[in-house]
């Protein structure tokens, strides 16, 4: 699916992406630089980010673990002591385990919510605090069409756990910091073809049933979330606190 370039003016806005090396959050790191923002994209994959760089105006290369305290920590002082404000914080880092719930081990479940959840909350408690000193900003959490429901036909206990507590996290963010003039609100993809979907995707059992349930009849591209995106990172959405998008192709809609 090719759709038409879009953009907003985000000149001299400073943005924090994480997962940014590859799948969506690469995606939103080159849409955000592309608008004008200075990007921090941060990941593990150094050699990513720093091709990444290479390739993209605006993008600042950060090598960092989510999910450890230190490296979120050296995260928002590298932002802070080079750029003195955050605008934008688009927490995107996020993976599953596909188990059934009998099989999927304690230390599993909360790894895969340390990554999704505790680590989202972690960071959007760091970046609100310079947020709400401005008096402005902005926070976009990545969750997910499974954190609406289960994840049939396949099993993702701990994967739709994490990503449910994001939708409604985000919620109790986006009250509790309307007033301070943070907006926080979240993206909930449907299926779209990334990295993380490229084997579901290649076995045509799995890609027929797919584009078979969902009512466009297709998956999604990655591009098709820069509409979303560019809403909730830019001033169009100033109005706009608490909310989950959903951009699924019709599927939570059947």
């Amino acid at each position: 699916m090719s759709v038409g370039k879009l953009s907003a003016d985000l000149t001299g806005r400073v943005a924090v992406v994480t997962g940014a090396s590859s799948g969506l959050g690469l995606r939103f790191a080159e849409l955000l630089a592309g608008s004008g923002a200075t990007v921090f994209a941060a990941a593990r994959r150094k050699d990513r980010l720093e091709a990444l760089a290479e390739r993209v105006p605006g993008v600042v290369p950060v090598t960092c673990d989510v999910t450890d305290a230190d490296a979120r920590q050296a995260l928002f002082e590298t932002v802070m002591t080079r750029e003195g404000k955050v605008d934008l914080l688009v927490n995107n880092a996020g993976h599953g385990v596909a188990k059934p719930a009998l099989e999927e081990s304690i230390e599993s479940f909360e790894r895969v919510l340390a990554l999704n959840l505790t680590a989202t909350f972690a960071l959007a408690q760091l970046f609100a605090r310079p947020m709400i000193e401005a008096g402005r900003g902005s926070i976009v959490n990545i969750a997910s069409i499974l954190g609406l429901g289960a994840a049939y036909p396949t099993s993702q206990v701990s994967y739709t756990a994490a990503k449910g507590a994001v939708v409604n996290m985000t919620r109790e963010l986006g009250v509790q910091w309307a007033s301070k003039g943070v907006r926080v609100n979240a993206i909930a993809p449907g299926w779209f073809a990334t990295e993380v979907t490229e084997d579901f995707f290649a076995d045509e059992r799995g890609a027929g049933w797919l584009r078979r349930n969902t009512p466009m009849g297709r998956t999604g591209a990655p591009e098709e979330l820069d509409g979303v995106m560019l809403l909730l990172a830019s001033d169009a959405s100033s109005f706009m606190t608490g909310q989950t998008l959903v951009v699924d192709g019709g599927w939570t809609s059947r």
